[in-house]
């Protein structure tokens, strides 16, 4: 397997000898409006040309359609006819956009790999109303490590229970610690990320989603100092830089 950090969400994954692409945010630095008054987003540059990330794509993956995992910019230059996975509750609103080749996900086999969706929570409380439904993903496939895309959750009993139930090899979070309205938290922070990595002993831990959108608390270097800190090892908790390839 191989895994390429995109920006924020988006990553180029290379799998069972596929390669598709996750929550692709593909808006120019600056472009997009702010999530909380601090900057315009994304707060960061693409490291290639979108021409360049998109050559060998086979299919694209969609966590949810929140504006910094599926933007405009995406909507307008991924051709139509790719094979696109969602959530179910996506479905619909994807292909109004024009998509043609949406397929909802809760167990979906493509080129020898089994996707199976998972559930979170993007947040608690009365922000989960405004947040509405998720999903992760687990990847499977013969001669693979089997991977868990977290993707947009705190650490809640939905996670614990995804990694009890495919203990799986990788384990993808969304660590920037991102806060929505009165201060809520809506995405793994710097404590949660590491407990994943204590719930998950032998698993590796790649802390994504961070140092790109406004509305985050976490930085990678913040995320890393905490790690050290309290002794989770830089062999598990795995923090890739934007372009940054990591092979399993």
């Amino acid at each position: 397997m191989k895994l390429q950090l995109i920006r924020s969400a988006t990553m180029r994954i290379t799998y069972n000898g596929h390669t598709f692409l996750t929550d692709p945010y593909l808006a120019e630095k600056f472009s997009r409006p702010t999530y909380s008054g601090k900057s315009q987003n994304p707060t960061a540059e693409l490291p290639f040309t979108i021409e360049e990330l998109l050559k060998g794509i086979e299919m694209v993956m969609v966590s949810h359609i929140h504006s910094d995992h599926f933007d405009p910019k995406a909507q307008e230059v991924l051709p139509k006819d790719w094979l696109l996975l969602c959530q179910p509750e996506d479905e619909m609103k994807i292909k109004e956009k024009g998509f043609k080749n949406v397929n909802p996900v809760h167990t979906y086999k493509w080129n020898g790999i089994t996707f199976r969706r998972t559930s979170g929570k993007h947040g608690s409380g009365k922000v989960l109303d405004q947040m509405g439904p998720i999903s992760g993903f687990v990847m499977e496939a013969p001669g693979e490590p089997t991977v868990y895309w977290a993707g947009d959750t705190i650490l809640c009993e939905e996670v614990r229970d995804a990694i009890r139930t495919y203990k799986p090899n990788i384990i993808i979070t969304h660590s920037c610690g991102a806060e929505w309205g009165d201060h809520v938290k809506i995405l793994m922070d710097e404590v949660e990320t590491t407990e994943v990595c204590k719930i998950a002993p032998n698993s590796k831990v790649v802390a994504i989603h961070m140092d790109s959108v406004d509305h985050a608390t976490i930085t990678r270097e913040a995320l890393k100092n905490y790690a050290r800190k309290i002794g989770i090892s830089e062999d598990q908790l795995l923090i890739p830089r934007d372009g940054e390839v990591m092979e399993f």
